[in-house]
């Protein structure tokens, strides 16, 4: 049996991904074990099916022109949108080897008739390359939602926040590539050390102005460096980080991480506490619990304690009261789109109104498990108000002992002050601000 090239896999993926509802990170994951790939072919796979899922709303606007509203089947609608994506994205692809490639992948799964109508709607997209910037028939919401393709509701929802040149700008950082950064190991080494030793095993990195703890890697693998296993360092987004030092919780403290999984968050705090204290790490899934201790222990860290609880039955747990406490809530993740496209495509406006629900209700049922004077973070990877500003408000409000901490800008970088709101207690990155993911962060204090 002949070998599958990368497109035939990519085609594989995205079509599992659109049959099955199913994310294309865990897809992709199990092709990518399952399939003995070169570094390089795997690395073509995996911007294939991202790029054509990012894309899906633009690449399907240019063939409306051409295949109109004829019955397509979803492995040739997929081809043909994996195949354009190379025409039009990937400069390194030349257009002849895209065509010819879908030409023969469509021979392979189907038959002449459906290889013919696929080569001939790509020769039709070269021979008319205007057509890439021909504007859909509507108001400027769905003119933005397709040339930067990005759901039409969303953008809508973007515009009456952001404005038209913030929402263009987010979408446009959505659609890049994301970099990769790690976290040196406060607690173990520093910053110069670990980019020297990695410079010694061949991988580049540098400073990152977002957090004092972050390392830009330039390209290489660093979750297979010596450091890495040894605990030197960890992978997290810059964005991420800003979340330990808005906790500011100090050596020997009493802390409750209530959605820990995986453990970045958690470990952080650990390094910044001198692994001193205790950390309360808890997760609603079982599996999550070795992935927190994991962590842990790859770090060098010993105060973490794992549990397995819904956070909404945390205070039926007699843990006690902690001197700081996280909610790194769940939510929608539009912060995190580049990461994960399939996001934008599979959330609705119900889903914003329901998490948010769960999100106040989490709040609520754990800010009575804080000390006096205590300090509360509440955080999540999204940047719609409805999830961050509008929650942490309301709790106030209806919580008269509770105030938002006004401090917080004194525990964040310099770069990051200036995106602290008129509260001084709330800080919302959006993803084109540092080309890191989107994050909320706000502080919150019970008053002694």
């Amino acid at each position: 049996m002949a070998k599958k090239g990368a497109r035939d896999i990519a085609l594989d993926v995205l079509n599992r991904v659109e049959e099955h509802k199913s994310y294309s990170n865990l897809e992709l994951r199990n092709v990518l074990d399952r399939e003995n790939l070169s570094a390089a072919d795997a690395g073509l796979v995996t911007e294939l099916v991202y790029g054509t899922i990012q894309r899906k709303l633009t690449l399907d606007h240019v063939l409306s022109h051409f295949v109109g509203n004829k019955k397509v089947q979803t492995w040739v609608r997929n081809l043909l949108r994996l195949s354009l994506y190379q025409i039009r994205f990937l400069d390194r692809i030349p257009e002849r080897a895209a065509v010819h490639q879908a030409v023969e992948i469509a021979k392979k799964r189907g038959h002449q008739g459906i290889a013919s109508m696929v080569n001939g709607v790509l020769r039709n997209v070269l021979r008319q390359p205007d057509v890439w910037e021909r504007q859909p028939k509507g108001d400027r919401a769905l003119q933005i939602a397709v040339a930067y393709s990005h759901p039409e509701w969303l953008v809508r929802q973007w515009l009456a926040v952001y404005g038209e040149e913030t929402t263009i700008a987010i979408c446009e950082a959505n659609n890049r590539t994301p970099h990769s950064s790690i976290r040196v190991n406060a607690w173990k080494t520093t910053k110069d050390q670990v980019l020297d030793k990695l410079a010694e095993e061949g991988l580049e990195g540098q400073a990152s102005s977002v957090s004092p703890h972050a390392i830009l890697m330039e390209g290489g693998h660093a979750a297979g460096s010596r450091l890495f296993k040894e605990g030197y360092f960890t992978i997290q987004d810059e964005s991420s980080m800003l979340v330990a030092p808005a906790l500011a919780a100090e050596p020997g403290m009493r802390v409750l991480d209530a959605c820990a999984a995986p453990g970045g968050k958690t470990t952080h705090i650990a390094e910044m506490m001198e692994n001193r204290g205790q950390i309360i790490a808890s997760d609603v899934h079982p599996h999550k619990r070795d992935l927190i201790a994991s962590a842990a222990k790859r770090l060098g860290i010993t105060i973490v304690e794992p549990i397995v609880s819904d956070a909404l039955d945390l205070p039926e747990k007699a843990l006690g009261t902690f001197d700081r406490i996280l909610l790194d809530a769940p939510c929608t993740g539009f912060g995190v789109i580049r990461r994960k496209p399939d996001l934008k495509w599979n959330k609705t406006p119900e889903d914003v109104r329901a998490i948010a629900q769960l999100q106040y209700e989490l709040l609520k049922t754990l800010a009575p498990m804080l000390t006096q004077d205590g300090v509360m973070v509440y955080s999540t990877c999204t940047i719609e108000p409805a999830e961050n500003q509008e929650i942490v408000r309301r709790f106030v409000e209806e919580h008269p002992d509770f105030v938002l901490d006004d401090t917080l800008a004194q525990d964040l970088p310099e770069a990051v002050r200036g995106h602290v709101d008129e509260t001084g207690a709330c800080v919302q990155i959006l993803p084109h601000h540092f080309e890191s993911d989107g994050f909320f962060i706000a502080r919150l204090k019970r008053r002694g």
